[in-house]
């Protein structure tokens, strides 16, 4: 153990002048190794991925309101809010992950403002990114699509126009609570919007509401949920990465 100790040293000083490392070896770090993952340039789907839909079925949703079947329409492609049937939401719960997640608002334009096109994305049924119609939409910028909804309003508008389908790329690192239910690390989110960053690692402040401030509620892993806002918004090639 000595003669291990001594040999550290040596290689310590011996690559170092006056304080200054002098070899290039020192600061390399060979452990842990990451780990392969491939991303099949016909499928763009991580290889440790889980796909929550992938326009077969809906077996890995239910309905928001209560323990049954998700009720909205699927097509072999997408999946599209069945108005009136609710929020839906995934089987499985989750912490941090990234998700990747298409949409597409309706071709036809039948409203304005926050009626155009109006859905979202939950993260732990809780803290919402905007899906929404503002193409030539004008609305409150902190309620537009990209937004963290009333929180954050999104660097830029990345919107294509109705009956177009768009990418979400998200990056949530959950929020962390200690036993007392004391939040002691916020939530953040980075959010790329058909490939444009447009929220850059913001903190999220707390639940998404729609009338008042955000709370802080102690709470664990829970699923991502859609939001049925009475518009036929459709989603397709939905995957997560745990973090």
């Amino acid at each position: 153990m000595k003669n291990i100790i001594t040999l550290i040293i040596i290689c310590f000083f011996t690559s170092t002048i006056f304080g200054q490392i002098t070899d290039p070896v020192a600061t390399e770090v060979w452990e842990p190794v990451p780990r392969v993952v491939s991303s099949p340039s016909d499928k763009f789907v991580p290889s440790d991925a889980i796909v929550l839909f992938d326009g077969k079925d809906l077996s890995a949703w239910k309905s928001a309101r209560k323990d049954t079947l998700a009720l909205w329409t699927t097509d072999g492609e997408a999946m599209t809010v069945k108005p009136k049937t609710g929020d839906i939401e995934s089987k499985q719960s989750f912490g941090s992950i990234q998700l990747h997640i298409e949409w597409r608002t309706p071709a036809q334009v039948e409203s304005e403002g926050q009626g155009r096109g109006n859905s979202g994305v939950f993260f732990q049924k809780r803290y919402e990114v905007q899906v929404l119609d503002n193409y030539n939409n004008k609305t409150y910028p902190n309620g537009q699509a990209g937004s963290i909804y009333k929180q954050y309003i999104p660097l830029v508008n990345a919107c294509r126009a109705p009956g177009e389908w768009q990418s979400y790329d998200i990056i949530f690192m959950a929020p962390e609570f200690n036993a007392d239910g004391i939040r002691v690390r916020p939530g953040y989110l980075t959010v790329f919007h058909n490939g444009v960053l447009i929220q850059n690692h913001v903190e999220v402040q707390g639940t998404t509401e729609y009338i008042g401030l955000p709370k802080n509620i102690a709470h664990g892993d829970a699923p991502i949920m859609l939001q049925d806002h009475g518009n036929l918004v459709s989603y397709r090639n939905i995957w997560v990465r745990e973090l």
